[in-house]
């Protein structure tokens, strides 16, 4: 009986320590770097507020179009401000959701609870930054009546969120020096997304500098500062909610 007791012990036991081991994995996120932590604060420009989410809209006047974004597996989520902040900049709501233990998997469908919440917006797109980006995905395919666009940031979806014939307008950008959504993963997900995708290769850009949270291990160094890296991606998003904004 002392044997089969142990063994019942450890059957309980190793699960635990597994799940334990995980949860305290996934919350060591990424920290974010000075420059992020500096965008949460509001100025004359734009406001931010950084609860329930992280919101940052412009000073003056309603947006029409908003973004709804996903952090990247194991990131802050503060490390995304500097590009919100210039979004909202621009006179688009941008809003970054936290996501349980770090991870989007775990929270495909937040977006849903952002947009209730702002009913004013007319035209939605939803983005996010690696993992992040994939649930966005995730999110259009299981809602393509609340997504108007999608933003890519080092990310593509998986094979069972196929949007190839979906009406939406989208965005892929990727970096070429980047060591985990490598050029072969972005060409192989071509065939899940619209065909009007927009491809955008930031060359010299690589995976960590699509935020703000210094470097990441099985990425390759950058050939362009983290500065030009943020200018070219937010460019990009920005044309991809101009066209939401054009279309109203």
């Amino acid at each position: 009986m002392t044997r089969l007791k142990r063994w019942w012990a450890l059957l309980v036991l190793v699960p635990i320590l597994a799940l334990s081991g995980f949860v305290i994995w996934a919350m060591m996120a990424s920290t974010p770097m000075d420059e992020a932590l500096v965008a949460l604060q509001s100025n004359p420009q734009v406001r931010v507020d950084t609860a329930p989410w992280l919101i940052f809209q412009p000073a003056d006047g309603e947006p029409a179009v908003g973004l709804i974004f996903y952090p990247g597996g194991r990131v802050d989520p503060r490390a995304y401000a500097p590009a919100a902040r210039a979004i909202a900049s621009h006179g688009y709501l941008a809003v970054i959701v936290p996501v349980p233990l770090n991870l989007a998997f775990f929270a495909p469908d937040r977006a849903a609870e952002v947009i209730a919440a702002f009913p004013e917006v007319e035209h939605w797109a939803v983005g996010g930054h690696s993992l992040g980006g994939a649930m966005a995905a995730r999110f259009a395919h299981r809602q393509p009546s609340s997504v108007h666009g999608l933003v890519l940031w080092a990310a593509y979806p998986a094979a069972s969120d196929d949007l190839s014939a979906r009406k939406l307008a989208a965005v892929s950008i990727y970096g070429t020096r980047d060591g985990l959504a490598t050029g072969e993963k972005i060409a192989t997900s071509r065939s899940l997304l619209p065909p009007d995708t927009s491809w955008i290769a930031i060359e010299g850009g690589n995976h960590a500098q699509f935020g703000w949270y210094g470097s990441q291990p099985g990425d390759h160094p950058a050939t362009i500062s983290r500065e030009v890296q943020q200018q070219e991606t937010i460019a990009a998003t920005l044309s991809l909610l101009a066209s939401l904004q054009d279309a109203e």
